[in-house]
């Protein structure tokens, strides 16, 4: 029997001892060849030149020529006016790269041995990087398309007596939201999605898929959805196939939602494993995280790795998370429409 990629030596080409051990300016020779590569003429974040700057080497900054602006290797960046050593922050994507789950702001802390908050608002740039840097191209092909619905349990009453309906919605919580998913299945022979978008809806509603599939779906797809109502109107502009969930997971005809089925599996795992709980306000960032690692899990952790450093060095200063516990804080949710 052959083994399984993840089992293989070719799967772990990033080790996390390797990080640690590496001093400041090793760190910042890695930064600085993620960001720019080896070219010697890189742009001033504050005027856009590209020319060489003057290197001032014992701050490890540069200062442009024409404005005369001091700038780092982070400066316009999501780590931009950083505190820590910038090996922490390579340890920290190193340590989020192989938590195939998500990773606990708690447990980061642990990890790296700085304090909550920290660990907090430095996990969440992560996901910000990726979130900003995400593909949004159409999908093509065969699509999955299903919504998961977070943050609706209530918790029953002790007595029956006391207990209410809920499935009646003037007895659901008012913060539920779906989380609505579109898997591009990818032509491997191992199967699964090559490309998952995911958006935080109200409602699993016709409405909303339907923009959504206009905007997201390329015409001539064909969408693989379940019984709900919601999907009804797909059928006007898409090849779109049903499967019955109330009564099989598999028509008869080969038709399932697996894709679908697969993300939410690991989002749930993620959910009740890691995080504990998701906020509403950081509900697209979490689901997007959930997304890529499902897109990813077939990728080494080293080229993982790599492309988060990069997605962190496109992603510009974030402004919901520079000064975060001081107030600045994300003042609506993302929703999709």
């Amino acid at each position: 029997m052959t083994q399984h990629f993840l089992l293989s030596a070719k799967a772990r080409t990033l080790s996390v001892r390797r990080v640690f051990q590496m001093n400041e300016e090793q760190a910042f020779k890695m930064f600085k060849k993620v960001r720019w590569g080896d070219n010697k003429e890189i742009p001033c974040p504050l005027c856009g030149l590209i020319h060489e700057p003057n290197f001032i080497a014992s701050r490890n900054q540069w200062r442009c020529k024409e404005c005369l602006h001091t700038f780092s290797v982070t400066s316009g960046t999501i780590f931009a006016s950083h505190k820590l050593p910038l090996m922490l922050y390579l340890a920290a994507i190193a340590i989020f790269t192989n938590a195939v789950k998500g990773i606990s702001a708690l447990q980061l802390s642990r990890d790296l041995d700085v304090q909550y908050k920290t660990a907090f608002v430095l996990a969440h740039k992560i996901r910000e990087s990726l979130i900003e840097q995400r593909d949004m191209e159409q999908l093509s092909g065969e699509i999955h398309m299903d919504g998961t619905y977070v943050n609706g349990h209530i918790r029953p009453k002790n007595r029956k007596a006391d207990r209410l309906d809920r499935r009646l919605a003037e007895n659901q919580r008012p913060d539920k939201r779906c989380a609505l998913v579109m898997s591009e299945k990818g032509d491997v022979p191992a199967g699964g999605s090559v490309k998952t978008l995911t958006f935080v809806l109200r409602s699993e509603n016709q409405t909303d898929v339907n923009n959504l599939a206009t905007s997201f779906v390329m015409p001539g797809s064909t969408i693989c959805a379940d019984e709900s109502n919601a999907y009804d109107v797909l059928h006007a502009k898409f090849d779109t196939q049903r499967v019955n969930h109330s009564m099989e997971y598999r028509s008869p005809t080969g038709i399932t939602n697996n894709l679908a089925e697969s993300f939410f599996s690991r989002f749930r795992r993620m959910q009740y494993g890691q995080m504990h709980k998701f906020g509403n306000l950081y509900l697209s960032n979490y689901a997007n995280e959930a997304a890529y690692r499902e897109d990813t899990r077939r990728h080494d952790n080293g080229s993982i790795f790599d492309d988060i450093c990069e997605k962190c060095m496109k992603s510009l200063t974030s402004h919901d998370w520079c000064g975060y516990w001081q107030g600045n804080k994300r003042q609506a949710e993302w929703l999709a429409v």
